[in-house]
């Protein structure tokens, strides 16, 4: 794979050395063009950064080592963990986002994609359940890189985690999905479905998982869903 590297920015931090990268954070650029995105991934003034961007067309832009730590993921958390910045790789997708006309991702940006996230893969322990959105680390403040994003075929192609065809009631239902989202990961509210923020979690978690309905209700596909994506880890955790 070619990365053009004429845009850096300097927009970075040091990595904390007790911290290991166990993160990759999708985003949208949610920007008219490329070019735009690209410029305030390099502008000073502007305080963010990613590692990557990938261009409609493929191209592929690295504007931070990953060594160092990128200013991409803001205030975000998962699993408790609140410096998301620290121990993750951020890749800008070019999309205009919600604001600008949001549309289907090219397949030639979706291949660069995979090919990417498969490099940084090898390099970094990376878990398969922390392949993440932008919006699983921040449902109330983010939406990309938004439910027109194809989960599934970046897990079939051996990046993330993604639910199978196994019908899987198990131990989620109504009354523990809120436990066992927060236990996979996401920020919410425990004491309530309908709390602010536990339903920005539900929407995250199906804008992933179930981008075809976005309601933040707590039903029976979501239940399965979620008891699906923890049987595959207990399986991976617990292999006989």
């Amino acid at each position: 794979m070619q990365i053009n590297r004429e845009f850096q920015s300097p927009n970075f931090g040091i990595r904390p050395e007790d911290i290991q990268i166990d993160t990759l954070l999708l985003h949208y650029t949610g920007m008219k063009t490329g070019q735009e995105a690209l410029d305030r991934l390099c502008d000073t003034q502007a305080q963010v950064s990613a590692h990557y961007l990938v261009e409609e067309d493929g191209h592929v832009f690295q504007m931070v080592d990953e060594e160092n730590r990128a200013w991409h993921a803001g205030l975000a958390s998962w699993k408790g963990e609140n410096d998301i910045n620290s121990r993750s790789i951020g890749i800008e997708i070019v999309n205009p986002g919600h604001e600008w006309g949001y549309r289907d991702f090219p397949k030639l940006q979706i291949r660069a994609l995979m090919e990417l996230c498969k490099e940084i893969l090898k390099r970094h322990p990376i878990p398969a359940q922390r392949v993440l959105a932008h919006s699983d680390v921040a449902p109330e403040r983010k939406e990309d890189p938004g439910e027109l994003f194809d989960w599934q075929l970046l897990h079939n192609a051996g990046i993330g985690l993604y639910p199978d065809e196994t019908p899987n009631q198990g131990d989620v239902h109504k009354g523990t999905f809120l436990q066992k989202l927060s236990d996979y990961g996401y920020s919410l509210d425990l004491t309530s479905p309908q709390h602010p923020t536990s339903v920005a979690a539900i929407i995250a978690f199906q804008r992933h998982f179930r981008p075809h309905k976005l309601d933040g209700l707590i039903d029976q596909q979501c239940c399965e869903i979620l008891s699906n994506l923890h049987s595959q880890l207990d399986a991976q955790n617990n292999p006989t």
